[in-house]
């Protein structure tokens, strides 16, 4: 069985080792990483899987992870991980949806066989994937157990890329462009608002002509018309008006790490009121870029981007960045640091994020973004579409 892994197992082991060191740092003798982006960056598992229990065990004791999953997305993790067959666990299709049996308790069987019953265990708490009936049950299987908060523990180490991450992310980025660029030439009045959609998902994952795209970790927002001042509105049937707004992000996505893209598309004549916010919003965008660089704070990159808008009497609240890496639904971005007032997380090189300084006014709305990677003096855009207003 050819293995589609897409790292290096140094890569992997590197990975792993800097997860044990954090483990052992908090007195973690067994981690339950539940987050789908978590298992991938440990062990390269990627299948449409994770809505059933499924689970990555991290032992100190043990050399490898242990994937558990489901019984019929075994052969997944035989072809995406590095794991040896003796790591890959399932539990029977009779704990699928079961009310009597847990996938659980099985999993809190592989806990015991590592030495794990009476252990400190990490847990997810705050991730999308650990239910309260997970919890239930696993601290029921485990009663001598001490069950702890880890989420985010493997998060803040994602958070700085590898050379080879980059790499991939860059293909992310271009599948972002060509994207785009299919959305700029099908807008236009009378087109249905859910072809657009249909353009974009299309185009995410044909790709270019060297490579292809995966599914994205969420939809696209296309905000459009009275809907450009609402930043995650659904797409309708509806045409697109003779003159309106259209307020778009949509991502690329390859091997699940995903880059993502904002732009605002005039269909009309932009009045000159709109014209003057555009060439505001790029001006604070492209101020905040340069202000990125190692040993710079993400507090003070937000602080240079405001002082542009405060110039012209405009003041935004929320955070204007994100770290994106891998991804898998329900969202693009990961949950740790903020380009926002604050947030004293110091730039290094190898983090990459989504400047996404969206205005949303009491009447108007516009999307200029930006992604990009910390380098050693500066900031390297994954994006090359142009950073400016387009009208059709």
């Amino acid at each position: 069985m050819i293995k589609e892994l897409h790292f290096e197992i140094s890569e992997f082991q590197a990975r792993l080792t800097a997860v044990k060191k954090e483990m052992a740092t908090r007195g973690i003798e067994i981690l339950l990483l539940s987050e789908p982006p978590n298992q991938n960056y440990l062990t390269g598992y990627n299948a449409y899987s994770f809505y059933t229990p499924q689970m990555v065990i991290v032992s100190l004791d043990h050399d490898e992870p242990i994937w558990v999953g489901r019984l019929m997305d075994r052969v997944s993790a035989l072809m995406t991980t590095y794991l040896a067959d003796q790591n890959i666990r399932a539990y029977p299709e009779t704990h699928v949806h079961s009310p009597v049996l847990s996938a659980y308790a099985f999993m809190a069987d592989i806990v015991k066989e590592v030495g794990g019953e009476k252990a400190r265990i990490g847990v997810e708490m705050g991730g999308y994937y650990y239910s309260a009936r997970a919890h239930e049950d696993l601290t029921r299987a485990l009663p001598l157990a001490e069950f702890v908060d880890a989420d985010l523990l493997v998060g803040w180490l994602r958070l700085i890329k590898s050379p080879t991450e980059i790499a991939i992310m860059r293909q992310a980025g271009q599948l972002a462009d060509v994207t785009m660029q299919r959305v700029i030439d099908t807008v236009e009045a009378g087109v249905r608002e859910c072809d657009i959609a249909a353009a974009i998902y299309h185009q995410q994952v044909s790709g270019t002509a060297e490579f292809g795209g995966d599914y994205p970790a969420c939809p696209p927002d296309l905000c459009i018309g009275e809907r450009s001042i609402a930043p995650h509105a659904a797409w309708t049937d509806e045409p697109v008006p003779n003159s309106s707004v259209v307020n778009l992000e949509l991502s690329g996505c390859r091997h699940r790490y995903q880059v993502q893209l904002s732009r605002t598309i005039v269909v009309g004549k932009p009045s000159t009121a709109f014209q003057n916010l555009s060439e505001i919003a790029v001006e604070a965008l492209n101020v905040g870029l340069e202000s990125v660089r190692p040993g710079r704070t993400c507090s003070e990159v937000f602080s240079a981007f405001s002082q542009v808008l405060a110039r012209h009497g405009i003041e935004k609240d929320s955070r204007i960045g994100y770290p994106t890496g891998i991804a898998f639904p329900p969202a693009s971005g990961e949950r740790t640091v903020s380009i926002r007032k604050g947030d004293e997380t110091v730039l290094q090189p190898g983090m990459v994020f989504h400047m996404m300084p969206g205005l949303w006014l009491d009447n108007v709305g516009i999307t200029i973004t930006q992604s990009f990677a910390v380098k050693d003096r500066g900031f390297e855009p994954l994006t090359k579409t142009a950073r400016e207003l387009f009208v059709k």
